[in-house]
């Protein structure tokens, strides 16, 4: 058989896919995806697959971004709060799934998500609206962008964050390049790098929530911010504060870092991947072994791609970095580490990729510099 009728049949095979996801997508929920309601002074956005965990769709984006600038621009609507169904999850991430579909058959979904995407993250993060963020359950990826950049994000004991796109070819975006290297020491790279979990309260300590609340006081926490009735950033946050210095659990636990702070601090401190990996193998301490492991089963070219995000995004506008994000979210698209990163860990779940290039020395920095540069008329317009 020849190579081109195979290519073909495999074209075929994933655009049926494709097509079977999209109708799944819009067929399958009797309920929306995204839950819209006025109460009192303030919007409530619900995203609402919780069988997904609340999966972020094309849909759902669609249906959030025009409310949240109605929102913002109404004289009747003084905050708004953002929250996922289920208990489960707050949005455990894109839908990674059809947007890989997508991608391998040139379909325009793969670059429509990412860049509507990216618009509503940079509305979220732009909001004149104080914007509230009940991070309850696991927050990942495309979960992190709904949350991260509005002005409040409150973290529960059952909260799990995670970056986890080096393991499967992408790269931390939604913004990861501009909150990520703002974080204390190197531990925004620790966390883009390795995926490490942060969990609970930790998620406060490592400043990426700004409020910690048990989890059974979050319906109260939101009847009091639905019910105070000329609602300002400065009351909002009092009412928050009060909520997190009535929340005691596992205030007497430390940090889970607090011990490899300062080795992160040391280790992580490279002006390359390669040099972050020099540093681990020369330590030989557990920790240090630990991670050379972790990055040892990562994407070579999305660490590489990682690294150089954050380095720049250290000293760019959320606005620069998303346009920069956007530019290498299509590189991925172009590349196939990301098809094989979700073949590996969501499709087959053999957990074995096969990266290519299989090394950190085979990415050139030629074909670094050259994801970064601009995409031209394509490039995303905020």
């Amino acid at each position: 058989m020849s190579f081109t009728l195979v290519t073909s049949k495999h074209r075929l095979r994933a655009i049926c896919r494709l097509h079977r996801i999209q109708g799944h997508m819009m067929s399958s929920h009797v309920e929306p995806e995204v839950l819209m309601e006025k109460v009192g002074r303030a919007g409530v956005i619900t995203m609402n697959r919780p069988k997904v965990l609340n999966a972020l769709s094309l849909t759902m984006i669609r249906s959030i971004y025009p409310q949240l600038k109605k929102w913002e621009s109404d004289s009747d609507t003084d905050l708004v709060i953002i929250k996922g169904a289920g208990g489960k999850a707050f949005c455990a991430g894109g839908d990674i799934r059809a947007i890989t579909e997508a991608g391998k058959v040139g379909d325009p979904l793969s670059q429509v998500f990412f860049r509507e995407e990216y618009i509503l993250n940079n509305a979220i993060g732009t909001c004149k609206k104080p914007f509230i963020a009940f991070i309850d359950g696991i927050t990942m990826g495309g979960g992190v962008g709904l949350s991260v950049h509005g002005r409040f994000r409150v973290a529960t004991e059952r909260t799990v964050f995670a970056m986890p796109e080096t393991a499967i070819g992408l790269f931390p975006d939604v913004g990861g390049g501009y909150f990520l290297p703002r974080l204390q020491g190197k531990l925004g790279l620790f966390l883009a790098l390795t995926g490490f979990r942060l969990k609970g309260r930790d998620v406060h300590r490592a400043g990426i929530a700004t409020h910690f609340v048990e989890s059974n006081k979050m319906s109260n926490l939101e009847k009091e911010l639905v019910d105070l009735r000329s609602p300002s950033a400065d009351n909002i946050a009092r009412v928050l504060d009060s909520f997190h210095s009535e929340s005691s659990l596992d205030c007497d636990k430390p940090f889970v870092l607090e011990q490899q702070m300062a080795d992160i601090d040391r280790l992580f401190d490279a002006t390359s991947v390669e040099g972050v990996v020099r540093n681990l193998k020369a330590d030989g301490s557990q920790f240090a072994k630990k991670q050379a492991e972790t990055l040892s089963k990562m994407s070579p070219t999305s660490m590489k791609m990682t690294f150089k995000q954050l380095q720049l995004g250290a000293t760019l506008s959320l606005q620069d970095v998303l346009r920069m994000e956007y530019r290498l979210s299509q590189a991925c698209m172009r590349g196939c580490d990301f098809y094989e990163g979700v073949r590996a860990v969501l499709v087959d779940k053999d957990q074995t990729p096969k990266w290519k290039p299989a090394t950190l020395e085979e990415v050139t920095d030629a074909s670094v510099d050259e994801w970064f540069t601009s995409l031209g008329d394509k490039d995303l317009a905020l």
